[in-house]
């Protein structure tokens, strides 16, 4: 598909995008390509294939969610830069 300047022109001015006149004709040469390109791709049989979300085939790794030294809150709250009656103390950020 071919896009004269005046196309290229009015796109332009749709997407709100200031154009000079002497770059209109090289934008539309490169857009008719993108837009020859994009046929090329509609020509591609795609029936029967899935769609897919990655080229390659992959699993979210599963573990067992089980809770370690939750139950220690002394060791917990010693990886705390400061900790106060038995919670981790924060400094203030709304006043």
């Amino acid at each position: 598909m071919a896009l004269d300047k005046a196309t290229v022109a009015r796109i332009a001015t749709l997407a709100r995008i200031r154009v000079a006149d002497e770059e209109l004709e090289p934008l539309a040469a490169e857009l008719s390509g993108i837009l020859d390109w994009v046929e090329q791709l509609m020509a591609v049989d795609t029936e029967g294939v899935p769609p897919m979300t990655s080229v390659a085939a992959m699993t979210l790794p599963m573990r067992d969610d089980v809770v370690t030294d939750g139950a220690d809150r002394a060791a917990v709250l010693g990886n705390a830069p400061r900790a106060a009656r038995g919670f981790f103390a924060v400094p203030k950020v709304v006043e």
